[in-house]
């Protein structure tokens, strides 16, 4: 991978009421165009690293303290109004249930209207053309038959691409894909992380990847970073970090998957 600069530059820590941190000091970037996974268990406190770049997290409930700088600005900074111009325009989400993420009220072309209407300005046509320009890009149709389908009448695998449509329609400089593909069968899994790559490729968007599953994430990403107990543990080229890890909670990770995951995960991880 080419060196590039940084677009996203995190030292976070997130708390919860009076419990010990979720994060503790966690220090973290993505550079323009990688795409950069992070790994750990349930509780590591993935979800909550996602959240609190995108502004997500509940200010009642949860303190965060340090600097998440985006393109030269800090986001913990910013009010909600300011977040919300950056959410689905700079930065975008993509989350592990489609079916529960898209509202099963409307049609698909109006979820996709209201994504656009969100961010930009414009005659019908100008929607449509953007609309169909979305579905394009995730292999989808944007026949009227198509566009007048509800959620439900769609396979998980379909409501996931039009998820990453709405996700990539302003172009954003980040996707965050918080374990986009774990609902889903092996086939369509495998065709979603094929998507991510060549929409990463074609727009030079980047992606934060989030995952427990060291298959997947050796096959898609340029760098990782091992996040254990709210801490990053280790972070490196992903070949390196798979191949010949440094830190005991990443040598566990790997000592624990079965011995044919292993040679699956070194195979896609040698060739990165």
């Amino acid at each position: 991978m080419v060196q590039s600069e940084v677009l996203l530059a995190a030292r976070l820590s997130v708390r919860y009421a009076d419990k010990p941190p979720v994060l503790g000091d966690v220090r973290f970037e993505i550079r323009r165009g990688e795409v950069m996974g992070l790994i750990g268990q349930s509780g590591s406190g993935k979800s909550t690293l996602a959240m609190a770049i995108l502004g997500l997290l509940d200010p009642r409930r949860a303190e965060a303290e340090g600097a998440i700088e985006f393109e030269g600005c800090n986001l913990l900074g910013k009010k909600e109004g300011e977040l919300r111009q950056l959410r689905g325009r700079k930065i975008a989400l993509v989350l592990q249930s489609p079916l529960s993420a898209l509202n099963p009220a409307l049609k698909i072309r109006t979820q996709l209207k209201e994504t656009w209407r969100a961010h930009a300005r414009g005659s019908n046509s100008d929607c449509d053309l953007a609309i169909e320009a979305a579905l394009e890009s995730v292999s989808l149709p944007s026949t009227d038959d198509f566009l007048r389908k509800y959620p439900s009448q769609m396979s998980v695998g379909q409501a996931q691409r039009v998820l990453i449509a709405m996700a990539v329609m302003h172009r954003p400089a980040l996707l965050i894909a918080d374990e986009a593909t774990s609902a889903l069968d092996v086939i369509t899994q495998s065709e979603i992380l094929a998507l991510f790559r060549e929409l990463n490729r074609s727009t030079g968007m980047a992606l934060l990847y989030i995952s427990h599953d060291l298959g997947s994430v050796a096959g898609i990403c340029d760098r990782i970073s091992i996040l254990h107990e709210g801490q990053i543990v280790e972070t490196g080229i992903t070949r390196d970090v798979l191949l010949r890890p440094q830190h005991e909670y990443t040598q566990k990770l790997m000592a624990a998957m079965p011995k044919m995951s292993q040679h699956t995960v070194a195979f896609k991880a040698a060739g990165q």
